[in-house]
């Protein structure tokens, strides 16, 4: 069975947020396109204590139930059946969706029979990319919608070399038609 996993598509992300990817909006219509293609959507949230270690790297965002830490009104997120917390702790960054703390995602995706996993969301050079490496180490099949997902861009880049990184690892980039 194809999953579809949206990495941390929060509001923080966005611009307007606290650390946006410039074209996230952007992606957003692409990803409630792909939403009826899938019978089974997820989704990670970073989840942030006030205190994490993680905003000694990066200015605060997604505190746990803060307005940056949700879904963006234009995302039709009533079609999410699992929703991920990751970088709970005050010590751990949560830059992978398989970090989740509230779900052990490797074996819920066995348990749902997903052997292809194809995603999307924000950013492209640190979660959606950590989450890619993490998905192939567990031996799924793992696809990234390029279009469906956007980068920060922290570093001049940073966003190109991240696709060479994630298809050089073997993931499969396909473009949402």
């Amino acid at each position: 069975m194809k999953a579809l996993l949206i990495v941390d598509l929060q509001n923080d992300f966005l611009p307007g947020g606290a650390l946006p990817a410039a074209k996230g909006r952007t992606i957003i219509p692409v990803v409630n396109a792909l939403l009826d293609q899938f019978d089974l959507v997820i989704a990670s949230k970073d989840w942030h204590p006030q205190d994490s270690i993680h905003f000694q790297k990066w200015p605060v965002h997604c505190l746990a139930d803060s307005a940056g830490a949700a879904f963006p009104e234009e995302l039709h997120h009533q079609k999410i059946e699992t929703v991920l917390l990751k970088g709970t702790r005050n010590s751990d960054d949560g830059y992978s969706a398989f970090e989740a703390t509230n779900l052990e995602l490797t074996n819920y995706l066995n348990e749902k029979q997903v052997d292809q996993l194809y995603i999307c969301g924000l950013t492209t050079e640190y979660c959606v990319k950590n989450t890619v490496f993490d998905s192939l180490k567990a031996g799924f099949q793992t696809f990234v919608v390029k279009e469906a997902v956007a980068a920060v861009n922290a570093q001049p880049g940073d966003e190109e070399k991240a696709w060479q990184e994630m298809q050089k690892a073997g993931a499969i980039i396909v473009h949402h038609s």
